[in-house]
């Protein structure tokens, strides 16, 4: 891979990509923020809300919605199997991200991100409106889910033992366990405080830019997790507090620096310090 190209540069389009396609029936964008007002204060036009505690969470289980509600949210939202989804959202676009891997883990194949979000989009002055869109419903069919990018806590356990790679992407104050939460986060917290025994913490914000929250050059990518030990060669699990910022780690580690064996853990710091017997560090 050349030093200055992403493995997969096709999961990652700019502000003004998208703003050629506005009127491209084959794309459909998806604003996926931890604000759930925002998007109704103004979105990107044509764009969909998915909301991912209400839309994506199933409502019983701390779990997902199954295969059979994806099917039939994506049908609501007029995705067909074809679309290409392209995602975008608050908060640097953690929840974006979490959006997408969703999308992936039950198999939808055209994806993209926007690069900086919806701060860059407004910052450049580009349109947004109030408008909700309508789009006419589809049959989609989605496939199995794909065990090969969600860790549970089984396997965390066993790369722990093994000592096989595992990134902690929150605060160095989660990760040392001063905090037992995400600052400005005090209802997500956990009853202790710490990591996963071996865990390297690599914040999720050091792969991005602070001025305008774009990816970093993939130079500077592959020496930010090349220098921790990181490698393409390893089996990687990422995790954070519930798996949206892990989420974002995970996306640059798989299609921008091309690692073929990386998982997010979704459970996260929420499930494992709360886990009776569960090991920490601190």
């Amino acid at each position: 891979m050349s030093e200055d190209r992403y493995a997969y540069p096709d999961y990652l389009v700019e502000t003004a990509w998208v703003a050629e396609h506005l009127q491209d029936p084959t794309i459909r964008l998806v604003e996926s923020n931890e604000d759930p007002l925002l998007y109704e204060t103004g979105h990107i036009p044509g764009a969909v809300k998915v909301d991912w505690f209400t839309m994506l969470q199933h409502p019983l289980r701390r779990d997902f919605i199954d295969q059979a509600e994806f099917e039939a949210l994506c049908s609501r939202l007029g995705i067909r199997n074809d679309t290409t989804v392209v995602f975008y959202g608050d908060k640097h676009n953690w929840f974006a991200c979490y959006a997408f891997w969703l999308f992936a883990y039950y198999g939808h194949e055209n994806l993209k991100i926007m690069n900086g979000g919806r701060a860059k989009w407004v910052a450049e002055g580009r349109p947004l409106t109030q408008e909700v869109p309508t789009y006419p419903p589809t049959q989609y069919r989605a496939k199995a889910p794909d065990a090969s990018i969600r860790a549970f806590r089984d396997e965390v356990f066993r790369h722990m033992e093994q000592r096989l790679p595992l990134i902690d992407v929150r605060s160095p104050q989660e990760y040392s366990g001063e905090l037992l939460h995400m600052p400005g986060y005090p209802q997500e917290g956990a009853q202790r405080g710490g990591h996963i025994p071996g865990a390297i913490n690599i914040p999720w914000a050091q792969a991005v830019n602070p001025n305008d929250s774009t990816f970093k050059p993939p130079s500077e990518l592959r020496t930010l997790f090349e220098s921790h030990g990181i490698t393409p060669d390893k089996e990687v699990i990422a995790y954070c507090r519930i798996g949206e910022r892990s989420s974002l780690t995970w996306f640059v580690l798989k299609y921008l620096l091309g690692y073929p064996k990386v998982k997010n853990y979704d459970g996260s710091w929420t499930e494992w310090g709360n886990l009776v017997n569960a090991p920490i560090e601190k």
